[in-house]
């Protein structure tokens, strides 16, 4: 494995780390009845694309033409504001349960829609791939599916859920090319910033309703850690990824999230244990990893055509 392959590869798994620990930090933020989904999302661009700007201070500038920045707006759309941002609302509608259930669904969007734009090839251990880390997530989050769940499903809240799937996997295969030109910071600052634009016309009502005051501090704490792990030092760590992986290889990595989630369900909350079930999910969900990881690219495939065919010339 070449060394930008495993810096995608370790960025990846930090990211969706990070974002497993998001989805009990949400819960436990919404039980609260303080922060609501749409105002939490307004925090969560806010600070990040406040942090955004200051870092971009401490790099060296480069200059994004009008063409690109035109292209980061709707790169922004699809990545940060109708798949965070509506996602997030969408979990707000749903239970936990259905909202990681759907969410597993991502590498399948991302595998049909990359097929057809980037010609990516659907080999056979690809689709497996994808099958065995979809089983494993799957049963990873109904065996923690009482403990996770603390209101019904619901359809508009699922739907919700879904078009944000769809949007991240359409993110991460139509602006693959657009990632690989900038740094990380010069990329977010940008998307973040666009997004706040979007979003705050619709919910400033909210944000300045606040009674900031009144927040305790393990409220606090755990904006902080949505503002600055699960958002600011994400989306500087994703667009790694994105620039040295496949985006099929990319969208496995959703994966990780369950598995995380799992792990504070028993370890922090006590409310499940270790079983032969969940082990054998978690052995599943790193074996799909790894066949998509191992399945051949687009330019692999070429290569191994046009290698085919000058051996047969011979």
């Amino acid at each position: 494995m070449e060394r930008n392959e495993l810096k995608g590869h370790g960025s990846m798994f930090a990211a969706n780390f990070m974002w497993g620990l998001m989805s009990p930090v949400v819960k436990f933020i919404f039980l609260s009845s303080v922060i609501t989904p749409t105002l939490l999302v307004d925090i969560r661009l806010l600070g990040a694309a406040a942090l955004f700007w200051i870092a971009s201070f401490f790099t060296k500038p480069e200059h994004v033409p009008h063409q690109d920045l035109l292209k980061l707006f709707f790169a922004a759309l699809l990545g940060i504001v109708f798949n965070q941002g509506v996602y997030t609302i969408g979990l707000g509608m749903t239970s936990p349960v259905d909202a990681s259930i759907i969410s597993t669904s991502t590498p399948i969007f991302t595998m049909i829609i990359a097929a057809f734009y980037l010609k990516e090839p659907v080999t056979a251990k690809k689709v497996l791939g994808i099958f065995m880390g979809a089983i494993g997530a799957f049963l990873l989050i109904m065996s923690n599916g009482d403990s996770a769940s603390t209101q019904d499903g619901n359809i508009w809240g699922d739907i919700i859920c879904i078009i944000a799937e769809v949007c991240f996997a359409s993110y991460l295969v139509f602006f693959k090319d657009l990632i690989s030109r900038y740094s990380a910071i010069t990329l977010m600052k940008w998307m973040f910033t666009y997004s706040v634009i979007c979003i705050i016309p619709f919910s400033y009502t909210d944000l300045v309703a606040v009674d900031w005051a009144s927040l305790d501090a393990d409220l606090i704490l755990a904006l902080s850690f949505l503002v600055f792990g699960a958002t600011f030092f994400c989306y500087l760590l994703s667009p790694v990824g994105q620039k040295h992986l496949r985006p099929t290889v990319v969208s496995m990595y959703c994966y990780v999230q369950p598995i995380v989630a799992t792990c504070i369900v028993v370890f922090y909350w006590g409310t499940s244990s270790f079983n032969l079930i969940k082990i054998a999910a978690i052995v599943l969900v790193f074996l799909g990893v790894y066949m998509v990881t191992r399945s051949r690219s687009r330019a692999e495939m070429e290569a191994f055509e046009a290698k085919k065919k000058e051996t047969a010339a011979v």
